[in-house]
């Protein structure tokens, strides 16, 4: 049992990372490789009492639905939002158009972003890579906002960007309000299709789990911040 690998969990390590409560494990475990499945392992059958108000779980090579409970519910996805920007920004990367060296400046808007942030200042600048580290291990809104402006000129470019990915992935729950996920009307998706693009970002850009899967790093060589409330 040891040696077969379990892939159900990988969207759930993703979500993880920004707080996300959407997915919950079922009472049956499913192995599988490369093949397809191979073993299912049953629990008694009872009602798993959730609290959340929607979950999912998916394998993620085919994207069987394991578990499902109101995955198609909309709520507001908070920071989960940043599961689309990164998928853009690994696009831009992969495709060529967007190096991990290349220097993002952040503008007076990102400055000013507010929630969980790593207090860029206005006109400081750091590369793709230091950014990604920052959105992926702190959920810095102030990041994400300046790659969006970098990738696309403006924030709304970028959401519309965002929306557009979505379609394309079958995302029909979906509309994005901003790139960073503070509350705003009608910003909203489901964990169905939460799903949906952390298995894209996932299966076509595992790079990204250097940065999902890092446990501790430091920016600024070190330096230390004092946060600022605005």
């Amino acid at each position: 049992m040891h040696s077969k690998k379990l892939y159900i969990l990988l969207i759930f390590t993703i979500l993880l990372c920004f707080g996300a409560q959407v997915i919950a494990a079922p009472d049956h475990y499913v192995w599988s490789d490369s093949s397809g499945l191979l073993e299912t392992v049953s629990d008694t059958e009872t009602d798993l009492k959730l609290e959340s108000g929607s979950a999912i779980l998916i394998e993620q090579s085919t994207g069987s639905v394991l578990y499902d409970h109101n995955s198609h519910e909309k709520f507001r996805p908070a920071s989960v939002t940043k599961v689309m920007s990164l998928l853009l920004i690994m696009e831009a990367i992969d495709g060529g158009e967007l190096k991990l060296s290349d220097k993002v400046t952040c503008s007076k808007n990102a400055a000013s972003m507010g929630g969980s942030q790593i207090w860029l200042e206005e006109n400081e600048t750091m590369t793709v890579e230091e950014m990604l580290k920052a959105i992926c291990m702190n959920s810095a809104n102030d990041c994400v906002y300046a790659m969006a402006e970098h990738l696309a000129g403006s924030e709304e470019e970028f959401v519309t960007r965002m929306n557009n990915k979505a379609k394309s992935l079958g995302m029909y729950d979906t509309t994005f309000k901003n790139c960073h996920g503070l509350d705003e009307d009608g910003h909203l998706t489901s964990s169905y299709d939460i799903a949906l693009m952390s298995r894209e970002l996932l299966i076509n850009h595992p790079s990204i789990t250097k940065y999902t899967s890092l446990y501790m790093d430091s920016l600024r060589n070190g330096e230390t911040r004092p946060c600022k409330y605005k």
